[in-house]
């Protein structure tokens, strides 16, 4: 049997290089993503290109590419000296957030309510036993914490039926992460106070009984809520 030579034309090979790199870039912006959105990034807090890419095992370039994404994003911003860091955000900044927050978030549990499967159902009824566990112990765990009130709000939207509704909200958890989350580490009382427990419960009853404006609202009260806890707290700028 003839051996048969393969040659790849230089033009193929320009093709499939870049997408390698844009593939690693993802990647990386995926993992620095998850930083802001889970509140492990905080307000005013600087991120070094080598430090993260040593962190990640990978050269400091797909680092740069999906800062510079998160930078377009709004999620990350460039200071004056060249610093790379979260934004800090003032509290009409805040405000205005949350009122978007609730109007998309609130949409995608309206969906949610209609179009969720039995498995996904499942999944909400999970996260939200999960999170009413954690926030009943004696002593949290506020990391803990974080992740499983994230992980409720998410599974509630990824059952909305629609990708770019869920990448619309993603966008929004990229700025309101660091605020929200390090509050809730922080500021364990909120745990205490019970309304996240109730707001989920209830979203998890509409979403039951299939009544999307009951679960919009019961969304839209807990992102309530947490900001005006947020606001009263004083943590937020008044102006830049």
């Amino acid at each position: 049997m003839s051996s048969v030579s393969l040659m790849i034309p230089a033009r193929a090979l320009a093709e499939l290089l870049p997408l390698e790199r844009r593939t690693l870039g993802d990647t990386v912006y995926g993992h620095l993503a998850e930083l802001l959105v889970s509140g492990r990034l905080t307000p005013g807090e600087r991120l070094s290109l080598r430090e993260s890419a040593a962190a990640l095992g990978v050269s400091v370039m797909p680092v740069r590419e999906a800062v510079s994404r998160l930078v377009a994003d709004r999620a990350l911003e460039i200071a004056p000296n060249r610093a790379i860091r979260v934004p800090r955000m003032t509290v009409a900044q805040f405000r205005a957030l949350v009122e978007t927050r609730k109007a998309i978030e609130g949409l995608a549990a309206t969906r949610t309510a209609a179009h969720r499967t039995s498995e996904q159902l499942d999944a909400i009824r999970r996260a939200e036993a999960a999170f009413r566990a954690m926030a009943g112990r004696a002593r949290p765990d506020k990391v803990q914490a974080v992740t499983l009130n994230r992980d409720m709000h998410f599974t509630i939207y990824d059952a909305c039926g629609l990708d770019p509704l869920r990448e619309i909200i993603v966008g929004l958890w990229l700025k309101a992460g660091p605020v929200i989350n390090l509050d809730l580490r922080e500021h364990p009382e909120r745990l205490r106070s019970g309304s996240a427990v109730q707001n989920h419960a209830r979203a998890l009853a509409a979403i039951e009984a299939g009544d999307g404006q009951e679960a919009a609202r019961a969304v839209a009260a807990d992102i309530q809520d947490a900001a005006e806890f947020i606001i009263a707290r004083g943590s937020l700028a008044e102006h830049h």
